[in-house]
């Protein structure tokens, strides 16, 4: 199999998988919200990515069916557990600490995700250090993956043990003994009967639509990329180590950031650092090169997605948070498709993915242009008069 079939195929899972949970996505966080079930949600979506991830560990040398089969399954596992961890921020977090606890939730995500990624690491590389000389060669690289299943079901009890679920709050006229999911397709075609209310809350899905695209494709196809042009797994592997330690200080500097100029202005900075990755990828050439640009993700990464939630979650009112954060996964989903679709165009009629790198800078031009129009004070007004506006119609029930 070519380096650019194997780029079409692992494009063709992603999409497909990413697919349906962007279908499924504003019904289930409606869902959540009406039934007051966000953990229990995250919870099952999460046990769907767990085995999925330790099911890789079956997946041997020509079986790519299988692996893209569960790898799908990890997909849909993680970004639908995605939609309830992120509705659970506005309620951990009053609205002015969402971009610090944002920023510091990632910071804390690539310090676990480093520290396991570096035994991973050391066990491939060296094997012998861990009782594993002479087994199948490929034996480490499918231990990582039931590694990452346990180390993902471990840091997720703490969470589903010890974060309270937020309480149901129905809308004025709701009849709480209706079926939860007639009440979720009403509340689905309210907001969109309301979508110019929230107008500015819109506006910043559309631009984080465009700009998330590029995040996303950069983020997937970062590996696939370096392998197609002759990079070796040990560096690939390293420079995604040096993406999770670079990025524990640089998320917390984008909070730190976003506290004195604004979050608007902080995502500006990261879309430029983006725009810069993507011409520089086009020349990339080396596992020198890797290295370099791998080092300015890590500055950015974290950091401008972290802020791309907070800032979206201050703008939106806290008891529609899961349908609000359905219609957000609806856009990370569709980043995750229209994307690699992009990239994996290019690659289909080139033959290279070296023009489909260069093109993802357009999605961070054209995306920090909408980014523009957004007003974050008349968003946040409005989420603010619509919770007023419920809680009084709460009261007088």
């Amino acid at each position: 199999m070519s380096g650019a079939e194997a780029t079409a195929r692992y494009g063709t899972a992603t999409t497909a998988a990413l697919a349906l949970i962007a279908a499924l996505a504003p019904i289930l966080g409606a869902l959540a919200d009406y039934t007051a079930k966000k953990k229990r949600l995250l919870g099952g979506f999460m046990g769907l990515g767990v085995a999925a991830t330790a099911c890789l560990f079956f997946v041997g040398n020509g079986d790519w069916l299988l692996g893209a089969v569960l790898f799908a399954a990890a997909n849909i596992g993680a970004s639908g557990s995605f939609v309830f961890y992120d509705a659970l921020l506005p309620h951990v977090a009053r609205k002015e600490e969402l971009d610090r606890v944002a920023t510091a939730g990632f910071a804390l995500g690539y310090l676990g995700g480093g520290l396991l990624l570096a035994v991973n690491l050391a066990w491939i590389q060296k094997p012998g250090w861990f009782g594993l000389a002479g087994a199948d060669p490929t034996l480490p690289t499918r231990l990582a993956f039931v590694s990452v299943a346990l180390w993902w079901l471990g840091f997720s009890i703490p969470l589903l043990r010890t974060v309270e679920e937020p309480p149901r709050q129905l809308d004025p006229g709701e009849d709480p003994t209706e079926k939860a999911l007639g009440v979720a397709f009403r509340r689905l075609w309210d907001t969109f009967r309301e979508i110019r209310t929230y107008r500015h809350a819109f506006l910043f899905l559309l631009a984080f639509l465009l700009f998330n695209d590029g995040i996303q494709t950069i983020i997937r196809f970062a590996t696939v990329y370096g392998t197609e042009i002759g990079i070796g797994q040990g560096a690939l592997i390293g420079a995604i180590l040096m993406v999770q330690f670079v990025g524990i200080p640089f998320a917390v500097l984008f909070g730190k950031l976003a506290e004195r100029i604004g979050p608007k202005p902080a995502i500006y900075l990261g879309l430029g650092v983006y725009c810069v990755i993507s011409v520089l990828g086009f020349f990339m050439e080396s596992a020198l090169h890797f290295f370099a640009l791998a080092a300015l993700v890590g500055t950015v990464q974290g950091g401008t997605q972290a802020l791309s939630r907070s800032l979206f979650a201050s703008m939106i009112p806290r008891h529609k948070s899961g349908e609000f954060f359905g219609f957000f996964s609806v856009l990370v989903k569709a980043a995750s498709i229209f994307g690699p679709m992009v990239f994996t165009l290019f690659v289909s009629f080139t033959g290279s993915s070296r023009n489909a790198i260069l093109a993802v800078a357009a999605f961070f031009v054209v995306g920090g242009g909408v980014l523009t129009l957004v007003d974050v004070e008349e968003g946040r007004r409005v989420a603010d008069a619509e919770e007023e506006r419920a809680r009084r119609a709460a009261e007088a029930g």
